[in-house]
């Protein structure tokens, strides 16, 4: 039998629920456990949830297999807030779900360039429900193209207010950004949701000017 074949006819039988050890596996396959453990190695990185250890046995998680579904840009931004409240929880339970989901989410969408920027972030989901109150102010003013005056702390600690034009709001490898044209530094500026302590919309609207749009931060 080729290895591809026994990883297989493993999967079959380790889908009746029951704790399979490696000794009686290996036995049923005529292999050895080193081998029988290499093989659960692979199935466990191809992404199979199994549930036990060498020693102890094995056996798969109880699953619930969803069909292919395409999600709206709004839809997923509501989806990886929903992961990330749930991390901030103190069930042990949810907050272990809302890793290994959102895992599963980074490796489903498509690499960019601009995803691979946000790699900087901190442990996933460190404090990313802060500033999470500030998401109906943010969204509100990139509509109606509305400025914004925001308190932010910058990576070294320093606290700064700044009049920004919100032009995009992201999320990235659990990190909730904001981009946008800072009046201050005269530049677009991408700003961590986390690190904005307030946000306040001005009497103030704005309309496109050369240099200071999102298609020009993203020729």
């Amino acid at each position: 039998m080729g290895k591809s074949d026994r990883l297989f006819d493993i999967l079959q039988i380790l889908r009746d629920g029951e704790l399979h050890t490696a000794q009686a596996l290996a036995e049923r396959f005529q292999v050895s456990v080193r081998t029988l453990y290499r093989d659960m190695d692979r199935l466990a990185a191809s992404g199979v949830p199994l549930v036990g250890t060498r020693g102890t046995g094995y056996r798969l998680a109880d699953l619930i297999t969803l069909p292919p579904i395409s999600l709206t840009a709004a839809e997923l931004e509501a989806l990886n807030l929903g992961i990330a409240i749930a991390a901030e929880l103190a069930d042990p339970a949810l907050k272990a779900a809302a890793n290994t989901l959102a895992e599963k989410l980074d490796a489903a969408q498509p690499e960019t360039s601009q995803a691979e920027a946000w790699r900087f972030g901190a442990s996933p989901f460190s404090d990313a429900a802060r500033g999470f109150a500030h998401l109906p102010t943010l969204r509100a003013a990139i509509k109606a193209r509305q400025k914004l005056r925001i308190t932010y702390t910058s990576n070294d600690g320093g606290v700064t207010s700044r009049s920004i034009r919100p032009l995009h709001l992201e999320y990235w490898n659990r990190i909730w950004a904001l981009t946008a044209w800072c009046e201050l530094r005269a530049a677009h500026r991408i700003f961590r949701l986390d690190l904005i302590s307030s946000a306040e919309a001005l009497p103030e609207l704005f309309t496109d000017e050369a240099g200071k749009t999102l298609a020009d931060f993203r020729p």
